[in-house]
């Protein structure tokens, strides 16, 4: 599979000060595979390491921060040649030896000439528990599943990939019925690695499925593994508590929705859990469309979305033979699969999610972007559906200099208002300057 990151990983190696590169994501995004392929194609050796259960490296990062003593180590430890002008440095599961963690600084310190690059999945949860944390001295990429971009990809339709990247609208308009029969496929599968190689190995959506269940229950354990043991139930009713939550005509995350009478406190640490660990995506109410967004941020109220639709299609338990009926998909779960869609296509260009309604208005807009000195709205509609009453409101009170209605409907400009369909989005948002 290509992964988009790999043309970011070639620009950090080539940086004039390179700093060692942690990548983020949660686990079973494919960082490790990210990490050895990116070894493999641009650098003459990869040393590999993984702290987890590691006791050997817990000893050999307890002692100092000396590097060469840490080199010899690792060359024994790795029985690989380590030589600084060819060999890429890879440590996995890094947050299971905090000063190893540290350590990055003092390669970055006193021997920058080593490239280092390293992935932990429950980082963030390490941080909240007081491991030291090189500030400044680390560089970071963030993983997540792979995009439609990326899927397309995958499954041999790289033509169609290349026609979105370079916007041609003529031909992505041509070929709608390939990109909707497609996305309703990712809608189903979604962008988890294992799952798209069971996929395409079997072309068997049953058996992607049971990936995907495999998958939740993998993430169950982890709540109770690695969560504090009062938190764990917490964690996973709000986690179940998401597809209600994004199947309600206001998506606004409702706590007695979670559990009657529930209040934020009850939940707040299961929440922060959650996103420590990079299994959910968090989309804040602006109060005004203003610039920047963030200082119209209102913290306390906000949406939830998960790391993956095919997770959640997971979870909805939705059948595979809706993908034999049309655009039902696209229809029964309007506010689900849909807006999920977007919100993790948005996250993974590193785009921040806000949201606008305003207190005693029912009219909302799905999400409100930051680009490139623009505020751009954005109604997204599940099906072929032209009517955009609170987008329309919205631009007679803000006016606007961009407008985005994203539904199935093919790409058309109106004179407040372009239509871009839902496969194409993040491409078209990547072309406003």
């Amino acid at each position: 599979m290509e992964r988009l990151i790999m043309k970011r990983l070639e620009k950090w190696k080539d940086k004039k000060n390179r700093k060692p590169l942690i990548i983020r994501g949660a686990r079973q995004v494919g960082k490790t595979w990210v990490m050895k392929e990116f070894g493999k194609r641009y650098f003459t050796h990869s040393v590999y390491i993984s702290f987890d259960n590691n006791e050997r490296m817990r000893n050999v990062f307890s002692m100092d921060f000396d590097i060469q003593r840490i080199i010899s180590a690792l060359k024994v430890e790795s029985r690989e040649q380590i030589t600084p002008e060819d060999t890429l440095l890879i440590f996995d599961e890094i947050q299971e030896v905090p000063k190893a963690l540290t350590c990055l600084k003092y390669f970055y310190e006193n021997a920058p000439e080593y490239a280092i690059v390293a992935a932990g999945s429950l980082l963030g949860v390490a941080l909240h528990e007081g491991t030291s944390f090189p500030v400044g001295k680390v560089d970071f990429l963030n993983l997540y599943p792979l995009n439609f971009m990326e899927f397309l990809m995958a499954v041999g339709e790289k033509d169609l990939a290349d026609i979105l990247e370079k916007q041609d609208l003529q031909m992505i308009n041509i070929f709608s019925g390939k990109y909707t029969d497609l996305l309703r496929k990712y809608y189903y599968v979604g962008g988890m690695p294992e799952a798209v190689k069971t996929y395409l190995e079997t072309d068997d959506f049953y058996e992607v499925q049971n990936v995907l269940r495999e998958l939740l229950v993998y993430y169950a354990n982890d709540f109770s593994k690695h969560a504090p043991a009062e938190t764990v139930p917490r964690i996973q009713m709000v986690w179940n508590s998401i597809p209600m939550q994004l199947t309600k005509e206001n998506k606004k995350f409702v706590y007695g929705l979670v559990r009657e009478g529930a209040r934020a406190k009850d939940f707040e640490l299961a929440i922060q859990w959650l996103l420590d660990c990079g299994l959910v995506h968090k989309g804040y109410r602006v109060s005004k469309p203003g610039m920047p967004l963030i200082a119209y941020m209102e913290m306390d109220i906000f949406k939830l979305y998960f790391l993956d639709v095919g997770l959640l299609s997971a979870l909805c338990q939705l059948d595979a033979r809706t993908l034999l009926e049309g655009n039902r998909v696209f229809t029964e779960f309007k506010g689900a699969l849909t807006e999920q869609f977007v919100a993790q296509e948005l996250s993974a260009d590193e785009i921040n999610l806000y949201y606008y309604s305003t207190q005693n208005s029912s009219g909302e807009i799905d999400f409100i972007i930051q680009k490139n000195g623009y505020i751009i709205p954005l109604e997204v509609k599940a099906e072929e559906n032209l009517q955009a009453k609170s987008l329309r409101n919205y631009c007679q009170k803000y006016k606007p200099e961009i407008a985005i209605r994203s539904s199935m409907s093919n790409y058309r400009e109106q004179e407040w208002m372009v239509n871009v369909p839902l496969y194409a989005l993040t491409a078209y948002l990547r072309h406003i300057s």
